[in-house]
């Protein structure tokens, strides 16, 4: 279990993030909402050690983690795959997903076919430069390096913008195999409501860096919540 307490995030003199506290379980897809400029990709860089965060405590399984680096936090098992994806655009398929070896004994130095039963266009361009995939196809690429990691937990930032509704429809079903296998807790950022609400477990509303909403039954909820994230 990933847990958060009162986290807070400056950038600068400005106040980002005020006192958020959350919780992610193992086998569940916790959404985070809301509009743009409410903190969200804040919170996630913070937790996958992108950020330095002033207040507050993350930790992992009963572990408080300190301030990550975003290298430790890798190590300790937190995957991040953020907003635009940051393929490498001149290295292969093969080559962005031995990145992910850098967290790893050297043991487990392979890729796992499950990376491409998950994602099966990528064995398919294994020897493609990233940068000439498509939008869809560096999304996939960009969580199948993620899941080399093999992660505890796994932050998801946007990942269906930009992104054609075919491959949103396998990404969902990608982010549905995971929660089902019940051993990575899922933090999903998403403004896509239907996409979002389909998937949570639970779902945390942010508004001015702090969290306005939260509801353990989103689609019983849709309402309040739908209300919640359009302030």
């Amino acid at each position: 279990m990933l847990e958060i307490k009162d986290l807070t995030l400056r950038y600068g003199q400005s106040q980002i993030l005020h006192g958020i506290s959350l919780t992610a379980e193992a086998g569940q897809v916790t959404g985070v909402m809301g509009t743009n400029g409410v903190g969200k990709t804040s919170l996630l860089k913070a937790i996958a050690g992108r950020h330095p965060f002033t207040g507050g405590t993350i930790s992992l399984n009963g572990q408080d983690l300190g301030h990550p680096t975003a290298f430790s936090a890798a190590k300790a098992g937190i995957a991040y795959v953020p907003q635009g994806r940051e393929v490498f655009p001149l290295m292969t398929v093969m080559e962005n997903l031995e990145t992910g070896f850098a967290c790893l004994p050297r043991s487990d130095h392979k890729i796992p076919e499950r990376i491409f039963d998950l994602f099966p266009i990528l064995k398919e361009f294994l020897h493609r430069r990233g940068g000439d995939l498509s939008g869809g196809q560096q999304q996939q690429l960009a969580i199948a390096r993620a899941l080399i990691t093999r992660p505890k937990v796994l932050l998801l930032d946007e990942p269906t913008e930009g992104i054609q509704p075919s491959i949103i429809k396998q990404i969902g079903r990608v982010i549905e195999v995971l929660r089902d296998e019940g051993e990575i807790a899922i933090i999903l950022v998403e403004q896509y409501f239907d996409f979002a609400v389909g998937l949570a477990d639970q779902v945390f509303a942010m508004n001015r860096g702090q969290v306005s909403f939260e509801t353990q039954n989103p689609q019983q909820d849709r309402a309040a919540l739908l209300e919640s994230v359009s302030i």
